[in-house]
């Protein structure tokens, strides 16, 4: 059994080794977590060219050298190479640099799950490598379930939370007030974007656990 945790990736070097598409799944998700991504590759897909052309990461138009791992916190071992990926990965774990190589799991660190995002609200689905597509199928699933609006609704709902912690002052108060706020009938009103209405909703049922306090 894997351990499961959210990673700040903000500002940390990571390297990616490869160019095609495996390093591209990649670098979207790096960037998407604001790491600081550099490539390493003779060539790349257009839309890694494309990213290092806007600055969104830095190309090395290269093969891999063993100084491309300095002040790396994370590498990621996708070429197409599977002995430079090994020769990588063991001077990665050599410097405790956190090694992924997608087509070689027996010399990664950590594997990457299918993942949901809407806003910070975050679904990863993980099979431990016995079904790629049972994950996908999940996600498929939850895509459905929880629409973008669920992303504005936890803003909202961070919000709310925040000004009833002064309102609100035990923890039985604040139990009962959250399930009321977030019950079947305001999740429904989320999932059709009516999110005004659930907000009131959220507001009333504030008001009536204060009075029941």
């Amino acid at each position: 059994m894997k351990y499961a945790m959210n990673l700040e990736m903000k500002g940390r070097r990571c390297v990616v080794l490869g160019g095609g598409p495996v390093a591209l799944r990649k670098v979207r998700r790096l960037v998407r977590a604001e790491a600081e991504v550099t490539v390493v590759a003779p060539v790349a897909v257009m839309e890694l060219a494309e990213l290092a052309l806007t600055e969104r990461i830095a190309w090395q138009k290269r093969g891999y050298e063993e100084s491309d791992l300095d002040g790396a916190f994370l590498v990621v071992c996708a070429t197409d190479d599977a002995a430079v990926n090994t020769q990588a990965a063991q001077a990665a774990k050599a410097r405790g640099v956190l090694v992924n190589a997608p087509a070689q799991p027996s010399l990664s660190d950590f594997t990457v799950p299918a993942s949901l995002s809407r806003g910070k609200l975050l679904f990863t689905i993980s099979t431990d490598g016995g079904s790629p597509a049972l994950s996908r199928a999940i996600r498929q699933q939850l895509e459905a379930l929880y629409p973008k609006s669920f992303g504005n609704w936890l803003e909202m709902v961070a919000a709310l939370r925040e000004e009833q912690k002064e309102r609100l002052a035990t923890a039985r108060d604040r139990e009962r007030f959250w399930r009321m706020a977030l019950d079947d009938g305001i999740l429904q009103l989320v999932r059709a974007g009516r999110l005004d209405e659930a907000k009131e909703k959220v507001r009333n049922a504030a008001h009536l656990s204060g009075t029941q306090s």
